[in-house]
């Protein structure tokens, strides 16, 4: 099965990417023909300054590598080195209602609150659908928010097949086992928007004292305490093995420890979980060359599957 997945290069990834998308794509490599791409096009309508744009660009190039993307098992190349996509965008957009890009969520949104939104905002589920269409994507992993992405897309692609006849494959989307929230520094859901995340790569001590910070509530240390919806046995039960958890439950059930404990051993268990891809990654640091050269090979075979894609679609328009 063709699998496709993009990353926005618009900072750096935390716990909650990790285990609510990074960790499942990657996984899904092992059994089929992954394409992934860091979405710089689509970075556009928030990132504005280019030297950023372009150091966010191979960050998240390393990030996908040290964590465990093999280019040898999947397809990994930039948005922007693919110029059909961008051929393909125009074409979807000659068939879009303009009522359907009305009605997204994240232009949606923004209207409501009365934020500034331009036409980048207003298209970009357009050029969504056309990253997914120009590669015969089968399967697309995405959270449940992002579904309708997928359902703009299959929309689009038959809108241009009531018009010009067969012409994509249609995708499928596979909503990502993103299991409970993973909980940020302040309880709430990790996001970058509430500022409360924890980064998977940085200084391990500045990390370290990250969680130290994490707010907990006032119950005294000789309390029981349920585990189930505390946000720091949530945050321990990510790493930690079944014995490990069950462990910690019993401690969090018998009282008489405090959350310093709980998150030293937090600490512990992450720093543990993420040491090889931080070393993979220190090592790829020294060699940007060949992480380049990851990415142009990608995006030789990117060409190669869209150009076809590209070629259908401007026959069946009348465009030669």
């Amino acid at each position: 099965m063709r699998v496709l997945s993009g990353i926005q290069p618009t900072g750096r990834p935390h716990w909650g990417n990790y285990f609510g998308a990074i960790r499942q794509y990657i996984d899904l490599q092992e059994k089929n023909d992954g394409f992934y791409f860091i979405a710089d096009l689509h970075a556009l309508t928030t990132v504005r300054d280019p030297e950023q744009l372009r150091e966010n660009v191979i960050n998240a190039a390393l990030d996908l590598l040290a964590l465990g993307l093999d280019p040898d098992k999947a397809t990994l190349f930039v948005q922007s080195h693919i110029p059909e996509v961008t051929e393909l965008t125009w074409l979807l957009l000659s068939v879009t209602p303009m009522g359907l890009l009305e009605r997204c969520h994240a232009y949606k949104d923004k209207k409501e609150r009365g934020l500034p939104a331009d036409a980048g905002l207003f298209t970009y589920p357009v050029l969504m659908a056309a990253d997914i269409l120009a590669y015969d994507s089968q399967i697309v992993p995405v959270g449940v928010d992002q579904v309708q992405h997928i359902e703009v897309c299959r929309d689009l692609a038959g809108s241009f097949h009531h018009t010009y006849g067969e012409t994509f494959v249609m995708p499928k989307a596979q909503t990502l086992d993103v299991g409970a929230k993973v909980p940020g520094t302040d309880g709430q859901k990790m996001s970058k928007s509430y500022d409360n995340t924890l980064p998977l790569f940085g200084e391990v001590k500045k990390i370290r004292k990250q969680i130290m910070r994490i707010v907990t509530d006032s119950r005294p240390m000789e309390d029981p305490k349920d585990p189930e919806g505390d946000h720091l046995f949530e945050l321990y039960r990510l790493f930690a093995g079944p014995d490990e958890v069950a462990a910690m439950a019993e401690k969090y059930r018998a009282g008489g420890f405090g959350y310093g404990e709980i998150k030293k051993a937090v600490a512990e268990v992450s720093e543990a979980h993420f040491a090889p891809a931080r070393e993979r990654r220190q090592e790829l640091e020294k060699d940007l060359d060949s992480v380049r050269d990851v990415l142009a090979a990608g995006a030789v075979r990117a060409r190669e599957v869209a150009g076809a894609v590209l070629e259908r679609a401007r026959s069946a328009c009348g465009i030669r």
